[in-house]
């Protein structure tokens, strides 16, 4: 009983951090202390329940790790080559930027991916990159235009840039700020985060996200490859237009809509 009443405090929380965990613990405790001395409810009845339900309680256990973990967040350190990462050197953190696990400095862009996440619940991972074709789009503050299929593909429209963020909003906090203002452009154009997992920030360069991390990793790469795409077409054709509506629906569509039919069922 103990455990359900955890597991509806998280829930009514709607979040999983680790003060909202002792909270839960404390509050939860003091529950079951009200069943056991005034309720009458006792261990004999949970210990029947445990044989019953063994196996559900122990899917339990596990959801339990898994909300707990979804409050964690894993992310590259700062300043260390890539040929000389390892495992041990990633650092762990909460969704309030408080380090978990790690010796070192997380990535300097840490509080903009932690402003994603916070607002976001359904990403898994998040890949922030200077990929040469799409900086160049965010470096024109430009949006990267839905020209053909392969575009639709994977990004439901084209791919936003940001606005410029302010002197001010610089100085206050730019990595937070960064965050801010891609959270206010995809909700300033109505835009959903999962049709569209990519943004392009005025003058920096792109951010992508999915699922998981290797979903995140993916899109940076079809992001790249859309971008270059597009500035072949815009050598070609300095005038292009993006491709007809229809068309980007049907491909969208049948791979991420409701009816989707592309590729073989699970």
């Amino acid at each position: 009983m103990i455990v359900l009443f955890f597991l509806l405090w998280l829930l009514l929380s709607g979040e999983v951090t680790l003060r909202v965990c002792v909270w839960g613990a404390v509050v939860s405790a003091l529950l079951y202390c009200f069943c056991t001395k005034v309720l009458g409810y006792g261990w004999r009845y949970e210990r029947r329940a445990v044989k019953k339900l063994g196996p559900g309680l122990r899917y339990l256990g596990y959801l339990i790790v898994e909300m707990l973990k979804a409050g964690l967040v894993v992310i590259k350190p700062s300043g260390v080559a890539y040929e000389e990462l390892t495992p041990d050197k990633l650092v762990v953190l909460d969704l309030d930027g408080r380090k978990v696990e790690g010796g070192l400095n997380p990535s300097s862009d840490t509080k903009t991916h932690l402003e994603l996440y916070k607002a976001y619940p359904q990403l898994g991972g998040i890949v922030h990159t200077h990929s040469t074709y799409a900086v160049a789009f965010a470096q024109a503050r430009r949006d990267l235009p839905a020209f053909g299929t392969t575009h639709a593909d994977y990004f439901y429209g084209p791919v936003p840039c940001t606005r410029e963020l302010t002197p001010e909003e610089i100085d206050e906090d730019y990595e937070r700020n960064t965050g801010k203002v891609i959270l206010e452009t995809f909700a300033r154009r109505g835009i959903d985060p999962v049709h569209v997992p990519a943004v392009l920030c005025a003058s920096h360069g792109p951010f992508t996200w999915g699922k998981d991390a290797a979903e995140a990793v993916y899109h940076a790469a079809v992001l790249e490859e859309v971008a270059k795409m597009a500035v072949l077409t815009l050598t070609i054709d300095p005038g292009a237009q993006p491709a007809p509506q229809h068309v980007l629906d049907k491909h969208f569509m049948r791979k991420h809509g409701p009816n989707a039919y592309y590729g073989q069922k699970k």
